[in-house]
């Protein structure tokens, strides 16, 4: 299936490694231009010769997410290397899940104003693109934890806080062709992620979390990437508000 991406211009947060990285190549793989950002100045170095090693224009800036002027010269330094900006992927995580308060205020600074800064960062150029297009598109990762609580966790608590604000988005942004969507993946294993280091320090653990899934296996980066850039493309085009859980039936909830 053709994606309707080839020329489109993304940003993707968080796009270095994991997921984020997933996202920025698939993204490139169905011929759109990336920026990514991230904290590690080499991680994007690598990426972004990564991404224009398959054809297509890439940008990148070390960034940290929690800083609203850098963040906000970032999207507009994209746009403007990119030649607008069609698609914004909120997938910058500070991945804890304590309840301490630097464990709070880590997730909101980096997990939910970093998003609600990306966006408004990025809206100015959306709209252009979607009166342009017809269609721009706001994607933001957050996780099934945000549906499970098994005690207090600030990083089930703010990805709940993002699927809510996505809906509210995806409202404001439909009378102008701006969507927003949310993947919330279940457990996934890649190299140097949460689930890796679970495997190589505590292989007990990693085995009762791979038989809690019907599957027998945990996702892929690329599955859950996969997910993201089909709600992006305009082939989604009439999906909006919607969160799209990619968990394996690891969990047992309905989505109505």
């Amino acid at each position: 299936m053709d994606l309707k991406l080839k020329g489109k211009s993304a940003v993707v947060t968080g796009g270095s490694r994991g997921i984020g990285r997933a996202i920025a190549e698939t993204l490139a793989d169905e011929g759109a231009n990336v920026a990514v950002c991230a904290r590690n100045a080499d991680q994007v170095a690598e990426a972004v010769a990564a991404l224009e090693a398959k054809g297509v224009r890439a940008f990148g800036r070390a960034v940290d997410i929690a800083d609203k002027a850098a963040l906000q010269g970032f999207v507009d330094a994209a746009a403007s290397a990119l030649g607008g900006l069609d698609i914004l992927i909120s997938n910058a995580s500070a991945l804890v899940q304590g309840v301490s308060e630097d464990d709070w205020r880590a997730m909101v600074d980096i997990d939910l104003m970093g998003a609600v800064r990306s966006y408004e960062a990025a809206k100015p150029h959306l709209e252009k693109a979607a009166a342009a297009s017809g269609d721009a598109a706001f994607i933001l990762i957050s996780s099934i934890s945000a549906a499970e609580a098994a005690g207090p966790s600030s990083y089930g608590a703010i990805k709940a806080a993002l699927i809510h604000y996505a809906k509210g988005v995806a409202r404001e942004g439909a009378p102008k062709g701006v969507r927003c969507n949310v993947v919330s993946p279940g457990t996934v294993l890649f190299e140097g992620g949460v689930w890796a280091q679970v495997r190589d320090g505590m292989p007990g653990l990693f085995e009762q979390m791979i038989k809690r899934n019907p599957t027998g296996r945990m996702a892929t980066a690329e599955e859950i990437a996969s997910a993201a850039v089909f709600l992006a493309s305009p082939r989604s085009a009439f999906t909006t508000g919607t969160n799209l859980v990619v968990d394996g039936a690891i969990s047992a909830r309905v989505n109505f």
